[in-house]
């Protein structure tokens, strides 16, 4: 492999490309090559007026623009980090930003290895993730057409007492009729905003199925692993395998769970210790399935149907974990639930130890993959 003569730092955005470029040797210049339009064509165009591939080494800001530049810069045979723009180091006097220096800074730092880089999903894996988060997005729609059809409903002193959005209920609702025009307009078109976000979500749901059978079949195996614990169906597997990708990317559980950002924030100086809430630093899509499966150790263990069906198909190792788990977790509920501590807490706590179960028996669907792949 050639070493490296050159650091790109690239300040991507819609339409525009800021290019910089650091020389070798902390010495070196930083210099600015302008602006170029955000097309395949005219970065390649730069690129091979510095030299040989293998001697350039690239790097941009993880952001709304995706992974397009470092597929891009792939086929070209450079190697490229897309970088965490949280963790990109700034003088604290700086108070100049520009697209020009923006690039600067990112080649420079990218020279002195004080980047990281975050992981780059392939196009499937990608596309599964996409699907996952539009169907997240359906379900935030589908809350705010349920509550903006009840508080309707609850403004004109319309209740019933059977559960909310079940067959009983729409029974009810399709039954209302409203004398004033604009009141039967406005009850019309929220309730079939309601239905329409039920069928999209119901759409979306046959789409992440379909996506996960599509899978490669080493994610196949870890979605499968996963659901042998409690409150981790299909649907959560799923997405843990979307947002986290290769579990084993990981060296330690800790590492993921400070991925997760369900790790306590910390401000120590000498002598004093001080934590404080949890830093929400880092996927919050994987933070929220966590949080949500984690209230289900509020009960003792058990093995339901649903949960003994899941269960079925997986080895006696991975279900051994998965019932440590509900053990330990359910006696952590209710030993912190016991000294008083806040519900939501309490279920942060769960979430961060539930990731480590999670961890481990993904790296052991990996490697029980792995060697069957190598038998």
């Amino acid at each position: 492999m050639a070493k490296t003569k050159l650091f790109v730092g690239l300040d991507v955005h819609a339409d525009t490309i800021a290019v910089a470029v650091a020389e070798a040797g902390r010495q070196g210049p930083v210099r600015s090559l302008g602006t170029i339009p955000n097309r395949a064509e005219a970065l390649a165009r730069v690129m091979r007026r510095l030299g040989a591939a293998g001697a350039i080494r690239a790097c941009y800001e993880a952001g709304p623009t995706g992974y397009v530049v470092y597929w891009q810069l792939a086929k070209l045979g450079i190697h490229c980090d897309v970088v965490a723009p949280t963790l990109v180091p700034v003088k604290a006097g700086d108070r100049v930003k520009t697209d020009r220096r923006d690039a600067e800074k990112l080649a420079r730092a990218l020279r002195s290895g004080d980047l990281t880089p975050v992981w780059v999903p392939d196009a499937a894996h990608e596309a599964l993730r996409d699907v996952v988060r539009a169907r997240e997005a359906a379900k935030r729609d589908q809350l705010r057409a349920r509550h903006r059809l009840s508080k309707f409903l609850l403004r004109h002193g319309l209740r019933c007492e059977s559960k909310k959005w079940g067959a009983v209920f729409w029974s009810w609702v399709k039954g209302l009729r409203f004398e004033d025009g604009a009141l039967e307009a406005t009850f019309s078109d929220y309730v079939t905003e309601v239905e329409h976000a039920a069928d999209r979500v119901s759409r979306l749901e046959r789409a992440i199925d379909a996506a996960a059978e599509r899978a490669a079949p080493q994610a196949r195996a870890v979605i499968e692993a996963l659901q042998a614990l409690r409150g981790v169906a299909k649907l959560t597997a799923v997405t843990i395998v979307a947002e986290v990708g290769e579990l084993s990317r990981f060296r330690s559980a800790r590492q993921l769970m400070g991925y997760s950002g369900l790790v306590p924030s910390e401000h120590s100086s000498g002598q004093s210790t001080r934590r404080g809430g949890i830093t929400k630093t880092g996927n919050a899509h994987l933070r929220r399935v966590l949080l949500e499966s984690a209230w289900t150790y509020r009960s003792r263990p058990s093995l339901g149907v649903k949960l003994k069906a899941r269960q079925k198909p997986i080895g006696q190792e991975i279900r051994a974990m998965a019932w440590k788990a509900q053990h330990r977790l359910c006696g952590r509920y209710r030993r912190l639930a016991a000294r008083g501590k806040p519900a939501p807490q309490v279920a942060t706590a769960v979430a961060r130890e539930l990731l480590g179960f999670i961890w481990a028996i993904g790296v052991r669907a990996e490697t029980d993959f792995k060697q069957r792949a190598a038998a």
